[in-house]
């Protein structure tokens, strides 16, 4: 059964959507999901999509390491200055959803440092599907699965399955390999997710990651409209 949404439009403008100098802050959109699902790659294949046409800065969050962030960086999808990491040091849902100070820190450091940015990615830790961000954090979230992971996840439901702004079915290309059927992966997403959105992807290629390149669009065009 579908979880009722309060927004099935793009994001609303925030109540704090001014920085303190009285300019747009940055629209802030959270990608969240299991681990391996893809969250870092999503985020670097946007990063090399939209690089030149916005300005772009990215957190990350991991519990002990800051490798998600040292995998950006390797693979140069922004400058240095434009990747933090942040250590959570607890579950993922702690840094996002419960005390978000870390994840505030971080973006609000961005955008003092190398801003004006359009658009901030906030990458949560890999956790499971009740994996959900704070409003007070992001103004719109995305939760990444992927099709390696069981065709059953969409009607297993969970927060982060139907009330996400965008529900990512990632890895498509692994689907006659896995078992995994993408037909009913889209009705069981549709039955738990009413009108929001599902995209399905594969990142074997720079274009896999069009659609949601294409949604962050629609986001950002509302939040400066």
């Amino acid at each position: 059964m579908h979880l009722d949404h309060a927004q099935h439009g793009p994001a609303a403008v925030s109540a704090d959507a001014a920085r303190p100098d009285g300019t747009r802050r940055a629209l802030r959109i959270g990608l969240g999901g299991p681990v391996g699902s893809g969250k870092t790659a999503t985020v670097a294949a946007l990063c090399r999509t939209l690089r030149d046409q916005l300005s772009i800065a990215v957190v990350t969050n991991d519990i002990y390491t800051r490798e998600d962030a040292a995998f950006l960086l390797r693979h140069a999808v922004l400058p240095p200055e434009r990747i933090q990491a942040v250590e959570t040091g607890a579950c993922p849902h702690t840094a996002i959803r419960d005390d978000i100070s870390a994840n505030l820190e971080a973006v609000e450091d961005l955008e003092d440092t190398v801003g004006p940015l359009d658009l901030i990615l906030v990458e949560s830790g890999g956790d499971n599907l009740t994996a959900t961000f704070s409003k007070g954090l992001v103004d719109a979230q995305i939760f990444v699965i992927d099709v390696a992971g069981g065709d059953d996840i969409p009607r297993k439901g969970g927060p982060g399955v139907t009330t996400s702004d965008l529900l990512v079915i990632n890895k498509t290309d692994l689907a006659p390999y896995v078992g995994s059927d993408l037909d009913r992966m889209a009705q069981d997403a549709a039955q738990q997710r009413g009108p929001l959105p599902v995209a399905f992807t594969s990142l074997t290629s720079e274009e896999g990651v069009g659609p949601v390149a294409d949604w962050v669009r629609g986001q950002l065009a509302a939040w400066t409209a």
